[in-house]
């Protein structure tokens, strides 16, 4: 499509007013083809795919495209909005075939970004309407499913101007726009090296671009389902990067200290990945009438990949800038000490509610007033603190989570129930233990004790 033909006067306008809703969108068109890879969704990898029911996957579609078009609808304008149904209602009841014909033949030619995007519209106009009427069935066959996703993906890349694949860097919404990144990468000499590096940073950042997009405070099943898809989407974006970087690392970069970098960094990722979607979502289609439970995980995901990417970003800014501090590039950002010393006191002080409770045997009373206090406890560090476990420690959090979930007040007053959960409580305050110790043991936090301010503040809360 030529330059010229781009600029259509309330398109132009509105990208430039509502940059958000114009990346939301494609992030979102880019995220529902991803979705029909099943190799994108956090499912169990020994389920079968040709015998499962994707009624719940399909749901995820439905909403998402009820999104999209949302998003299309609030970045125009509604005499635009006019235009369009008017368009439609005289194609489809006062013009003949071959009128119809010559309307179709005109939005087909895309000589205009005002073509495109009508034409996308219409595409998800119509595209409500089918999956609307597939997910009436309770049933819905993985070919059913693919053959669905095979002609949304082809409704996708066939438009010539929001096609998110029409490139591998989107010159509009692929930018790296802090100052000190972008002068630290242009001050490498060498021009492979500071191409990959560049191709590498824009990645990183792109990645950070789509997470903004999941919306974990909102328990509504379309957000929650919009932010599966954004999570599929990014699952899809990692597995890309990784071949990508270890692919020119290998071939073209001759740099032992690059490489280094990239390959720890690479395998940082491989470890969190797992961490998010064969761990905190490996339940999202089971439990997907618990909307805080989809909640939280979510919320859990996400906040795992942005320390997760954004620590990667700060660790190739600082091998070429060494004087550079994280806050400097992102507002909010903690260092690996920062996260390290939160995760030790809040395990300390964990470590502590459960040696008191150990201790109140003889006492019902203050057995259940501690029970119910270390209750309260596991909410905030399930809520606060879980994000920033390794992936070998999770399992053993959420197994003893899940074991205490199971227990309720009267169980703490039947001496054989107490008996039952004090003997869990006691083998989870070893574990933890062990887990001080190799924390102690991380090179970030050298010789720094523990404050006990602040997890007697800590504890104060919830004793």
């Amino acid at each position: 499509m030529k330059k010229e033909a781009l600029k259509d006067n309330w398109l132009s306008a509105s990208v430039r007013s509502k940059a958000d809703l114009f990346s939301e969108l494609n992030a979102l068109l880019k995220g529902l083809d991803r979705l029909f890879n099943i190799k994108n969704l956090p499912m169990p990898e020994n389920e079968d795919p040709i015998t499962r029911n994707f009624h719940d996957v399909f749901s995820i579609v439905r909403d998402s495209i009820f999104v999209i078009l949302n998003t299309i609808e609030a970045v125009m304008p509604e005499n635009k909005k006019n235009v369009y149904w008017f368009q439609r209602f005289t194609e489809t009841k006062l013009l003949g075939d071959y009128g119809r014909d010559r309307f179709r033949e005109e939005i087909l030619r895309q000589d205009t970004v005002e073509k495109c995007f009508y034409l996308l519209y219409d595409s998800f106009i119509n595209l409500k309407g089918i999956v609307n009427d597939i997910l009436r069935n309770q049933d819905i066959s993985y070919m059913t499913f693919m053959n669905t996703g095979q002609l949304i993906s082809k409704e996708i890349r066939e438009n010539k101007y929001f096609n998110p694949f029409k490139a591998e860097i989107n010159e509009e919404l692929d930018k790296i726009r802090n100052q000190k990144v972008s002068s630290i990468v242009m001050s490498i000499d060498d021009r492979r090296k500071r191409k990959f590096i560049s191709v590498t940073l824009l990645n990183l950042f792109r990645i950070l671009r789509y997470l903004r997009f999941i919306g974990a405070e909102d328990t509504s099943p379309i957000s929650l389902n919009k932010s599966i898809l954004i999570l599929c989407l990014i699952y899809s974006e990692v597995s890309a990067f990784r071949q990508y970087v270890e692919k020119v690392i290998l071939q073209e970069i001759k740099d032992s200290g690059i490489e280094f970098l990239i390959k720890a960094i690479s395998y940082q990722m491989s470890i969190e990945m797992k961490r998010v979607y064969k761990q905190e979502l490996r339940d999202v289609f089971k439990r997907r009438n618990n909307a805080q439970f989809l909640r939280g995980r979510i919320e859990n995901s996400q906040g795992i990949l942005r320390n997760l990417f954004e620590q990667a970003v700060v660790q190739i800014v600082q091998y070429f800038g060494p004087k550079s501090e994280g806050p400097e590039i992102f507002e909010s950002f903690t260092t690996k000490k920062q996260q390290s010393l939160k995760l030790r006191d809040d395990i300390y002080a964990f470590r502590t509610l459960l040696r008191k409770f150990e201790e109140t045997a003889a006492d019902k009373d203050h057995r259940t007033r501690l029970f119910n206090s270390l209750k309260h406890y596991m909410l905030y560090f399930e809520s606060f603190t879980f994000k920033l476990l390794r992936y070998d420690d999770y399992e053993e959090f959420a197994k003893f989570f899940n074991d205490m979930a199971t227990f309720e007040e009267k169980d703490i007053l039947d001496e054989r129930g107490f008996e039952k959960l004090l003997n869990k409580v006691k083998a989870f305050s070893i574990f933890l233990d062990t887990t001080l110790r190799q924390i102690n043991n991380r090179t970030e936090l050298g010789v720094v004790e523990i404050d006990m301010n602040r997890v007697n503040q800590l504890l104060n809360q919830y004793i």
